[in-house]
């Protein structure tokens, strides 16, 4: 970025004369020969796209999965030995797994696409001295543009006129306050916020007018460093995807066994005709494929979506909801993020006294108490603290409103829409006041000022910066009257109360001499009687203090990223309760930091004061080579790259730039930090769901599988076919889990500490419970085939038989699974509503698929008479009461260990 140049060549740090003379421009501007050869030597002044995949390229993507080979290997065996009804089923599994992650995918180009958006159509340029207007794409660096309030920044410029010129930074900074421009060189390492000679190209000129310089266009400015960062981003996968893609794997390398030593065995030891020994193949792989998981997962993710939507999280990319759970870190913007955003007067200092002020956001209710006080003073007028309040009442150019919703607001700057709500909290009586003349508030000055007939008396009233309004002051109003100016006094006052992150407005007044009209700078250089200071600050969010300690709890540690300074930053910390904030690092130590110091402090401390988009981008690489699972929160554009790299990145849903939602996972609908412990916390829930759900489906795999090798080695016909096995896979077994899905969160949820990166979601625990639930089954069913075999039963019925038997089991150990550790039923079968909805479902299908002809040409299978319905359950309900007596005897180890 623009800050790695050599310092001694940084327009900020240069003259006009010297700015210009290096461009080769001056006042002037361009010759329309040298603009058209600097177009060919630097390149039009827009970003550069790139073409993303074609979809169809990203819809194949989606068959890239070693599971998908297993059934795609299935459907070409099936269909070279004519089984076409089981092609079809198998191929349509296939490619409705790769609809839904197809449809899951989000362009990422939208983000850099919105970027490009940020840039203006047209610019106001002088060339050959003539003004015109050109296409913001011709302009070249060394041409001078004009600024007026309402543009959009084309390029970044080194201004070489100001008039009163404020911009609007946010994108680029996060900092919401509007920034005053001047034209003076500057001195030492700046941040961007800090260099206030340079205006940046996609910013907006809020107030007042100039010209500049243009320095950088097109992918040279720090909006082009931005949209570079974003297009060499690759999102990482999340931790849910890595684990299900090991899961995959390890299912696959067993297939592969299972299938040789099956058929090496066969073709040695058994006679079994080829034909019939590649369908039990066949039926093996597809018996061990999850295919079901993709969906229900998929599903399960979507629920967690819709629970979270209606606590104001809306989740852009599905996986981000299970990943939530994982977090370990959150990096947080303060500014509206963990701050309400709304710039409020905490502490008034006079001569006399200092004062506390109560209340936060521009809602016009709170007392002003003396300092250890908590009695509300009385504001009688004539007093030193009335004269205050009347000054930064009338010396002052914003206005309160209300809206429909009763919501107090401002239209100004927010310094003074603060100071306007302190006045109205003071209820000052009121008096018959005249506007005779006002100066602007001036960057170059740092003051405004009005001339106010108030009652009969006539006075000039200042408001502005501490340091400037010092100077022309040679008293101080008093409870006694004016007396010398005591500078010490307010410098200590102000050192104390700019220790707890206050910005300071001074106020004073002369009397006016009779009949004057107009009202000058020079009117304000002498005999000036100080008032006194007002302390201002953007108040932390009551409910963000108490979603950190949250947080904090659930092991989960908040740090601050924010642009502004460090004393601001630590002084809000501290306020918040965020752990390490009696320390913070600047961007400008970063900036001097090797990725190995960087890396040790991004875990360190939690407080990063004055940082640039790649500081931001830094520290969450940092912290996720440090194994940290990154939540990052931003609004800006300038936040936007390390939003994308982050696992979590968290926009804005209120003052959110385009950008920053389209880098985002997940956009805050309320702009609150509390939004993201609400969310963390449902994205627990989902995860303790979903491993419920995979226990839950995983021993009906192994069952099937451990059947159709029992059967292989006996020499036993194969008790399940390919479309039965696919109809448990893809029909009960998704129905049931739907049931899973609704559980709710356990009551130590946000108690416990994220689980470890890289924890598998098959743990021993659940490789034993997935091993002696599918053994359990499979005996059971073995059992049942061989008591049925004898009997002269059809091949079709035996296998509806099992058929029912097998979906019973899936039921009754669907309550197994709502408790992993505990005894099931302690849960209340009527708490989760979910689970009579799918098991209603599931009797329809069965009903279906065993008495419906058109099922039972399709599947093959028969109708049952009601007692085989009543064998199969008592099997069942035998096996949930194993299942939970496996459980304590498992629960009592695992303590003993």
């Amino acid at each position: 970025m623009t800050n790695k140049m050599n310092t001694e060549n940084r327009p900020y740090h240069q003259t006009v004369e010297q700015v210009l003379a290096e461009k080769k421009s001056n006042t002037n501007g361009l010759s329309r020969d040298e603009a058209q050869a600097r177009l060919q030597q630097y390149g039009p002044n827009a970003l550069p796209e790139k073409k993303g995949k074609p979809a169809w390229l990203r819809f194949l993507a989606h068959f890239n999965d070693v599971l998908i080979y297993v059934l795609l290997a299935a459907a070409l065996l099936t269909a070279l030995m004519g089984h076409w009804v089981d092609t079809l089923v198998i191929l349509g599994v296939a490619v409705i797994n790769a609809l839904i992650g197809h449809i899951q995918e989000s362009n990422a180009e939208k983000s850099l696409q919105s970027i490009r958006n940020m840039l203006s159509s047209e610019a106001r340029v002088i060339r050959n001295g003539v003004h015109e207007t050109i296409p913001t794409t011709d302009i070249v660096p060394g041409d001078i543009i004009v600024l007026r309030a309402g543009d959009r920044i084309p390029a970044d410029m080194r201004l070489i006129e100001a008039h009163n010129l404020r911009v609007e930074e946010a994108i680029l900074t996060g900092e919401s306050t509007v920034v005053d421009k001047h034209i003076l060189p500057l001195t030492g390492e700046l941040s961007l916020g800090d260099r206030t000679n340079l205006v940046f190209s996609g910013t907006t000129v809020s107030a007042g007018g100039g010209m500049g310089v243009v320095i950088a266009t097109g992918q040279d400015t720090e909006l082009g460093h931005i949209n570079q960062m974003m297009a060499g981003i690759e999102k990482h996968r999340t931790p849910l995807l890595v684990q299900m893609d090991k899961l995959g794997k390890a299912i696959f390398a067993l297939i592969l066994v299972m299938m040789a030593a099956l058929f090496v065995f066969s073709m040695l030891l058994r006679d079994i005709p080829l034909g019939e020994l590649l369908l039990s193949l066949i039926s093996l792989a597809v018996a061990s494929v999850p295919e079901g998981l993709p969906a229900i997962i998929s599903i399960i993710l979507s629920l967690g979506v819709q629970a979270m939507a209606s606590k104001k999280a809306i989740i852009r990319k599905l996986p981000t909801v299970e990943t939530l759970g994982a977090m370990t870190v959150v990096c947080s913007d303060k500014t509206g993020t963990l701050t309400m955003n709304e710039m409020t007067v905490k502490a008034i200092i006079t001569a006399d006294s200092c004062y506390r002020v109560e209340g936060n956001s521009y809602e016009p209710v709170g007392d002003i108490c003396l300092e250890g006080s908590d009695e509300p003073v009385q504001i009688q007028p004539g007093t030193v603290l009335e004269h205050y309040l009347r000054t930064i009442d009338l010396c002052n150019d914003s206005q309160m409103m209300q809206d429909e919703r009763g919501l107090w607001g401002i239209t100004g700057g927010p310094t003074e829409g603060a100071l306007k709500v302190l006045a109205a909290k003071a209820n000052l009586a009121p008096v018959v006041t005249t506007l005779i003349d006002k100066i602007p508030f001036d960057s170059q000055y740092k003051y405004m000022s009005t001339h106010y007939l108030i009652g009969s008396e006539a006075q000039i009233l200042i408001t502005g910066a501490p340091d400037v309004i010092f100077g022309l002051c040679d008293q101080q109003q008093t409870r006694t009257g004016a007396e010398a100016f005591n500078r010490a006094y307010w410098e200590t006052e102000m050192e104390r109360y700019a220790r707890q992150g206050l910005r300071m407005v001074a106020a004073a007044f002369k009397p006016a001499p009779v009949g004057q009209q107009e009202l000058s700078h020079d009117d304000l250089q002498n005999g000036l009687i100080f008032l006194g200071i007002a302390g201002m600050m953007d108040p932390p969010r009551p409910e963000a203090i108490d979603a950190i300690h949250a947080c904090q709890q659930a092991g989960i540690r908040v740090k601050m990223i924010t642009g502004d300074h460090p004393q601001t930053a630590m002084s809000i910390g501290q306020m918040l309760g965020i752990t390490n904030s009696a320390q913070a690092v600047t961007g400008y130590e970063l900036e001097h930091m090797d990725d190995a110091e960087l890396a040790e402090a991004a875990v360190e401390y939690d407080i990063f004061a004055r940082t640039s988009p790649e500081h931001k981008l830094r520290l969450v690489r940092a912290l996720q080579q440090k194994g940290e699972i990154v939540g990052m929160t931003g609004d800006g554009v300038n936040d936007a790259p390390a939003l994308r790299q982050a696992d979590v990145g968290i926009a804005m849903g209120i003052k959110g730039t385009e950008v920053t939602k389209e880098a985002a996972d997940m956009v805050l609908t309320d702009d609150n930090f509390a939004t993201i412990a609400s969310a963390v916390k449902e994205g627990r829930r989902v995860y303790d769901n979903l491993k419920k759900t995979i226990l839950f489906i995983m021993p009906t795999n192994l069952a099937q599988g451990l059947l159709i090798v029992i059967a292989l080695l006996a020499g036993n016909i194969i008790p399940l076919t390919p479309v039965l096995i696919l109809w448990m896979n893809m029909a009960t077994s998704a129905t049931l889990s739907f049931g899973l899905a609704f559980e709710a969160a356990e009551r130590n949820i946000m108690k416990r500490p994220p689980r470890q990166t890289g924890q598998h979601v098959m743990d021993a625990f659940a490789v034993w419970r997935v091993a002696f639930v599918g053994t359990l089954i499979a005996i059971a069913a073995f059992a049942l085939e061989a008591w049925l075999a004898p009997r002269g039963h059809s091949a079709e019925f035996i296998r509806t038989v099992l058929l029912q038997m097998l979906v019973s089991a899936q039921w009754v150990y669907m309550i197994n699974c709502r408790n992993t550790n505990g005894f099931s039923l302690n849960r209340g079968l009527l708490a989760n509503k979910g689970i009579w909805l799918v098991t209603g479902v599931l009797l329809l299908l069965q009903l279906a698929i065993i008495y419906l002809p058109f099922m039972q040409m399709l599947f093959g299978t028969e109708a049952l008479p009601l007692r085989y319905w009543g064998i199969t359950l008592v099997i069942a309900g035998a096996m949930f009461f194993i299942v939970e007596i496996e459980k304590r005897l498992t629960r009592r180890f695992r303590k003993a260990a």
